[in-house]
């Protein structure tokens, strides 16, 4: 391949020209047949040369190399949920992403997930071509419910239906229960990307301020009574962004409320195996009446193998196994189920999170004393999981450019601003992506906090880099 993108660079071989025929280039390289015909396969195959059935081949009539993508520079736009998603996922591997919402390459079970894969490819040929069933491997759903009975929630294989990601499951129950100009409750703060997925449903969000122990109750209470909302969207365990516990009296009193006023409750489950002991669940104290759970596995094995999956009654299982046919024609990928429940079943998951358990506990106290040193105070020490909600330094903005609604900027004295910091760490010649407060909050009353993703941050080189920033 080398050789023949030479000689076409080189003009020795012109748009139309023919290729030398595969004998005679095998003998000029001193190579087999079988070598030649399959560079000049993948070469077609690049759009450089073309096949003529009993001709040969030829230069292709461009002649030009390959197709190089470039990514575009950014454009300038707001610092909402999706200006850090954007950032963090478009970012190169160059660039340090201590606001990014996974851990690490080297954190995830590489060895467990190869194993797998061997594994697979020696599974039953459906496996590799076919549809995914309406409501996913049934090997996997077999792990899930074996799982969810030791939290204490008895529910049946009606109950479960594997998804193509968390993020879908939670579209899918957005389709099925939301119309546009709907109220759905979230917290302030919550997780940036359901303030994305509802603003794209077109829905009205209201938000409940979030303390340590769960959503303040009697500010629960009064949105209930005043908005009236379809939905309510949480983490109960390990909270996201703040890493807050959901406790039994305030889950019991949000229960109560959403029973009194007719009103759903979505419970995003994703971080469930980071913690170091099982806290109280809304699913597990309402046996599935009113509360939906969702979940995936990208947290703790993969986010490049994507599989999801809802609990709910059977009757919400049925519609939503219908939309879920309805727009991607089946259940998750077979191989990405599959894998999965090849590496839960593997012997090696459990120690797997008992380690990740383990060094997450040092990278949150290492990464809370390396950023106290820089002045950032976390507003609590989580029980488990990879964040830390921080208070920025006082201070910090001196000299910091003060966004205006018109887009320009003037420079004085203000308080600390996170989303001054994340578009100045963006722009800077040793750029870092954060993740400011304020994407997190419906409200955007949080520009005083930062999210940090701890193993992100103890990286090397990174609190160099924030320094640097702030300086």
């Amino acid at each position: 391949m080398a050789t023949i993108r030479a000689r076409i660079a080189a003009r020795s071989l012109g748009p139309g020209e023919r290729l030398p025929s595969i004998r005679r280039l095998a003998e000029t390289l001193a190579v087999s047949p079988g070598t030649v015909v399959e560079a000049y396969d993948r070469l077609a195959a690049e759009g450089l040369i073309r096949a003529r059935r009993g001709s040969g081949f030829f230069v292709a009539g461009q002649a030009l190399p390959p197709l190089q993508l470039a990514d575009p520079a950014p454009a300038a736009r707001a610092v909402d949920p999706f200006w850090v998603s954007r950032l963090a996922l478009e970012a190169d591997d160059s660039v340090p992403k201590p606001g990014c919402g996974w851990l690490p390459p080297d954190w995830m079970p590489e060895a467990a997930l190869r194993r797998g894969l061997r594994q697979l490819a020696r599974a039953e040929t459906g496996v590799l071509t076919d549809y995914g069933g309406s409501r996913g491997s049934a090997r996997l759903r077999r792990l899930l419910l074996a799982r969810l009975a030791e939290e204490g929630l008895e529910v049946g294989p009606g109950h479960l239906a594997l998804t193509g990601s968390g993020t879908e499951a939670l579209d899918l129950v957005c389709r099925l229960q939301l119309s546009p100009g709907d109220t759905v409750l979230v917290d302030d703060p919550c997780y940036f990307n359901f303030q994305a997925l509802l603003k794209a449903h077109q829905v009205r969000l209201v938000s409940v301020p979030y303390t340590g122990t769960g959503p303040d109750p009697a500010a629960f209470e009064a949105v209930l009574a005043a908005e009236k909302p379809r939905l309510y969207l949480t983490n109960s365990a390990l909270h996201n962004p703040t890493g807050a516990t959901l406790s039994p009296a305030v889950a019991h009193r949000i229960l109560v409320a959403a029973g009194a006023a007719g009103m759903t409750i979505v419970e995003d489950d994703i971080f469930a195996d980071l913690e170091p002991e099982p806290s109280v669940r809304l699913a597990a104290l309402d046996g599935l009446k009113r509360v939906i759970r969702i979940g995936s596995f990208s947290k703790t094995l993969s986010a490049s193998v994507r599989c999801g999956y809802i609990v709910a009654p059977p009757d919400w299982i049925e519609a939503l196994t219908d939309l879920q046919i309805a727009t991607r024609f089946g259940g998750p990928s077979p191989l990405a189920a599959e894998l999965i429940a090849e590496v839960l079943t593997g012997g090696t998951y459990r120690k797997h999170v008992e380690d990740l358990r383990r060094r997450l506990e040092r990278s949150r106290r290492d990464a809370a004393h390396a950023l106290a040193r820089l002045g950032f105070t976390p507003a609590l020490m989580p029980r488990g999981g990879f964040y830390l909600w921080c208070r920025l330094p006082e201070g910090l903005s001196e000299g910091f450019p003060e966004r205006q609604s018109d887009g320009q900027s003037q420079d004085h004295p203000r308080a600390p601003s996170a989303t001054a910091l994340a578009e100045r760490a963006r722009a800077s010649p040793t750029p870092l992506v954060l993740a400011p407060g304020n994407v997190f909050s419906p409200t955007r009353t949080a520009d005083a906090y930062m999210r940090f993703n701890t193993p992100h941050t103890m990286m090397p080189g990174v609190l160099e880099r924030l320094a640097a920033v702030m300086a």
